[in-house]
């Protein structure tokens, strides 16, 4: 189910990263980085292809050393999507990078100093038609702002650090530009973005840097990248992750997709909290059900429901769900019951029931169902569970009694 988002998009220019657009409207794209050694061909390619399987829109590789530019000269002829080489402070590794035929450069204004190399580069580049990430990062500023900001990392360090690059660009007309202000203190980086979102056009790449291992890393770096999506800062995001990169692109597209800024790609997977009522283990349902959908591009909300009396009227707005009771599944489309399953297939029958809808339609699935034996089912098992918990199976009314007694009610 996809809905229009309600978040505005600050107006950028538009710059291109091979074939795919970033900024001036253009869809937000998921970005990550290879972690493996880049003159390891056939291993970084396979982590490229992992990337994009997943919904990767743009990848990043190091570019350290000649033999890492020499492998970028056989990985970008073979990768399915736009390779953006990441320099250290040798702008040599830069225009081996652009003759290896990388589609993007990411230049950290704290490492490459001298103003003749950043200009060079920046000349080649607009030669080739390349764009270049400023990476400003709050762990490498140059010496000369910490000195100024009183040796402190700050917004407004960072964002004249991105400012200082950028005029050494234009004295060469060079515009192809995106900028990131990372830090890995979330306040400050949503300061720095917004700061920098106030001075100029060019489009944003948001990241809360080293934010960590799952689950705190993936809190910071959604914390830091949902609240500047929410106010239309950012045109393309990374999730620096402490953990298999292929995870950094699902946050990322997630995160997109729950926010209504990229159309769904795979499974929406809901699922109630579980109470007195519900008759499996929801979590582990749920758990096997997304092991199940894994990387299936399946564009559906799915349910999973503790139990048949709540289940598919709170659900009814998902595109299909299943609720337990009396030892079966209840499968329901559109909050409609269509189908009762054994137990022990429920999250196989979810599956299928998926692809039917998803290669189908709605329709088609409904058709094929047997409607009105499966809402039979259902009203027998939700009278069952009735009988046996009453109709306050989580005791709220007792609860409410007892408020209202000791507030004098």
């Amino acid at each position: 189910m996809q809905f229009e988002t309600s978040f505005p998009r600050r107006a950028t220019r538009q710059i291109m990263v091979g074939g795919v657009p970033v900024g001036g409207g253009a869809p937000i794209t998921v970005q990550s980085m290879t972690v493996t050694k880049t003159a390891d061909v056939d291993g970084t390619l396979q982590q490229i292809y992992a990337l994009a399987a997943a919904g990767c829109d743009i990848v990043r590789c190091t570019c350290n050393e000649a033999e890492a530019a020499e492998g970028l000269a056989r990985i970008v002829p073979r990768s399915p999507i736009p390779i953006i080489a990441d320099i250290h402070n040798n702008h040599r590794m830069a225009l081996a990078a652009l003759e290896a035929g990388v589609q993007g450069l990411r230049l950290n204004p704290g490492n490459i100093r001298r103003p003749e190399h950043i200009k060079a580069v920046a000349a080649e580049c607009r030669d080739r038609g390349v764009s270049i990430r400023i990476g400003v990062n709050g762990g490498s500023l140059d010496e000369s702002l910490y000195a100024k900001y009183g040796g402190k990392v700050t917004p407004e360090a960072m964002v004249e650090s991105a400012l200082m690059e950028l005029a050494y660009f234009r004295e060469v007309d060079f515009e192809l530009v995106k900028i990131s202000v990372k830090a890995s203190n979330v306040p400050l980086m949503i300061e720095a973005y917004r700061q920098l979102a106030d001075v100029t056009d060019h489009p944003l790449h948001l990241g809360v840097t080293e934010a960590g291992p799952p689950p705190a890393g993936l809190l910071k770096a959604t914390a830091g990248i949902a609240t500047l999506l929410a106010e239309g800062i950012g045109d393309t995001i990374r999730y620096s992750l402490t953990a298999d990169p292929v995870e950094e692109v699902r946050a990322g597209r997630q995160l997109l997709e729950a926010m209504g800024l990229r159309a769904r790609k795979n499974v929406d997977l809901i699922a109630c909290p579980s109470c007195g009522r519900a008759e499996i283990d929801v979590i582990d349902v749920a758990r096997r059900a997304m092991e199940a959908f894994g990387d299936r591009e399946i564009p559906l909300q799915i349910a999973v429901m503790g139990c048949v009396v709540n289940g598919p009227g709170e659900a009814r707005d998902a595109d299909l769900g299943i609720a337990a009771g009396n030892k079966r599944g209840h499968l329901f489309v559109k909050g409609r019951n269509v189908a009762v399953v054994p137990e022990d297939r429920m999250v196989e029958e979810l599956v299928a029931w998926a692809e039917l809808i998803h290669t189908e339609g709605v329709d088609a699935a409904l058709a094929r169902a047997d409607v009105a034996v499966a809402e039979r089912e259902a009203r027998k098992d939700r009278a069952r569970l009735l009988e046996e918990q009453g109709d306050d199976a989580n005791a709220s009314e007792a609860r409410v009694d007892l408020i209202r007694r000791n507030l004098g009610g």
